[in-house]
């Protein structure tokens, strides 16, 4: 299925299909009839002798300095050239692609004045299935200006921007839009993920059910509350736990207790971000901004995005409680005082051996990385010493959403351990499970076997780790 670029409807799934599965892509013809009008008016303001940023003067402080018209192209060729300061290592080509996507969008929209044929190369680019060397490091998320030059750097090879194309290709926050994507992509289906755990959770200890009565969630009504508590029954239609005296306690503990209330949090994060997301991918991050109906170009402020920012910071904040949450209950099932199941998870109480215990110690490693990555990093980092003072915000979006996703793979690993231990707890006490957590037993043992008398502990969980990131166990929530 082609995906149809007209800068105003472009979809977090289409960035993903583009960027991971190289779905094809074009422009609209109506795009390009709004950027050939876009681009009359640029012309018609060279001609004019209008002072516009960055395109009749240089950018930055250097903004009271004129440019010669003859000197445009050159000059815009340079300014790409003069910003390929990036450092550190290179992003993934599913970024690069998803930063091409977007950028192209945004020329499809008309309001950066691009010619038609430099959209066009970007999707050509796009479809021969480049993905240009673009380094990580070095942009402050007002305009990711670094790891833009590097992508447009290796997407012109030869082609010569025109007048303001450069500020154009700069001028953006594509790279880190494409990262948060992609990155609020997996954390969806990371807290699918997290659902079918936690009540894989609740059968391993024998938790109380009555915390997922419907009540709950019309007394507190948080859309992610209620759709938690509904997922969760879901998955547990037909477990033993919905019988009479089935459960342990009156009262578990809070990290089993509070499941639909953590993850339903998690779940609202999520659907903030996403919304964010969905206005951002269509939204001008450009600086200055082609207005038609006014016969000019102004000097605005649309690279600052820190509503996407503050969303990302908002969801690791978010995650990080989850995950803790998680980790919590894991490490609880492999306590006998709390679970009442053998120490480590062994097949009997009073053997030497370790078992599954040591999953504890990793679980909390991986939790204490993840936490870290939580904390905020979009409020004002102010320093004026830059560009004659001028340039004092920062966003540090590409910070924020490279952190979103170094934490949802730290996630998919605590899922992991998570289902490993919990998948060991309930071979151990027994019960009938719940449709959706018996079939999530089932994925667990088809790549780790249950653990025995004298086994040693599973040497690699990378298949439960795949079933994760292939969307299997998010798909039992559906």
């Amino acid at each position: 299925m082609t995906v149809v670029l007209d800068g105003s409807s472009l979809t977090a799934d289409e960035l993903v299909r583009v960027a991971r599965e190289r779905e094809p892509v074009e422009l609209a013809p109506a795009a390009m009839a709004g950027m050939r009008s876009a681009r009359e008016l640029v012309e018609r303001v060279i001609e004019r002798g209008d002072t516009v940023y960055g395109l009749t003067t240089g950018v930055g402080v250097r903004k009271r300095v004129p440019v010669d018209p003859e000197d445009l192209d050159e000059f815009n060729r340079k300014l790409i050239l003069n910003h390929l300061v990036a450092s550190g290592p290179y992003a993934p080509e599913e970024v690069v692609r998803g930063a091409m996507l977007h950028l192209a969008n945004g020329f499809a929209r008309g309001s950066a004045g691009v010619r038609p044929e430099l959209a066009e190369r970007v999707v050509v680019r796009l479809n021969e299935g480049a993905a240009p060397p673009v380094r990580t490091l070095g942009s402050i998320g007002q305009a990711d200006l670094a790891s833009m030059a590097d992508l447009a750097h290796g997407l012109l090879d030869g082609f010569q921007p025109a007048a303001k194309e450069g500020l154009a290709l700069l001028n953006s926050n594509s790279f880190s839009t494409a990262i948060a994507t992609l990155a609020v992509s997996d954390t969806r289906r990371l807290l699918d993920t997290l659902d079918v755990a936690g009540a894989l959770d609740l059968e391993a200890f024998a938790a109380n059910l009555t915390i997922l009565n419907p009540r709950i969630g019309e007394v507190r009504p948080y859309p992610g509350l209620r759709q938690t508590i509904e997922r969760l029954r879901a998955l547990l239609v037909d477990s033993y736990l919905w019988d009479e005296g089935a459960s342990r306690n009156l009262q578990d503990p809070l990290t089993f207790r509070c499941v639909p209330q953590v993850h339903g949090a998690g779940r609202d994060a999520l659907h903030f971000a996403e919304g964010q997301l969905a206005i951002e991918l269509n939204a001008s991050q450009e600086n200055p901004l082609i207005i038609p109906d006014e016969d000019r170009i102004v000097s605005v402020g649309n690279f600052d995005v820190l509503p996407l920012a503050a969303a990302v910071d908002f969801l690791r904040l978010t995650l990080a409680s989850v995950l803790t949450a998680a980790d919590e209950r894991l490490v609880k099932l492999l306590e006998y005082p709390l679970s009442g199941l053998p120490e480590g998870l062994a097949t009997e109480r009073g053997l030497a051996e370790d078992s599954l215990a040591e999953f504890g110690v990793s679980s909390q490693a991986l939790t204490a990385e993840a936490r870290l990555l939580a904390q905020p990093v979009s409020f004002e980092v102010a320093s004026t010493s830059h560009a004659e003072g001028i340039e004092d915000r920062m966003t540090m979006a590409p910070l924020g959403a490279r952190r979103l996703r170094e934490m949802v793979e730290l996630g998919e690993r605590i899922a992991t351990t998570e289902l490993v231990v919990a998948a060991q707890a309930v071979d151990l006490r027994g019960g009938e499970l719940g449709r959706g957590t018996r079939r999530a037993r089932e994925i667990v043992r088809e790549g780790i076997a249950f653990s025995g008398r004298g086994d040693p502990v599973p040497p690699d969980l990378g298949a439960v780790r795949s079933a994760i990131r292939s969307g299997r166990f998010a798909e039992l929530t559906r």
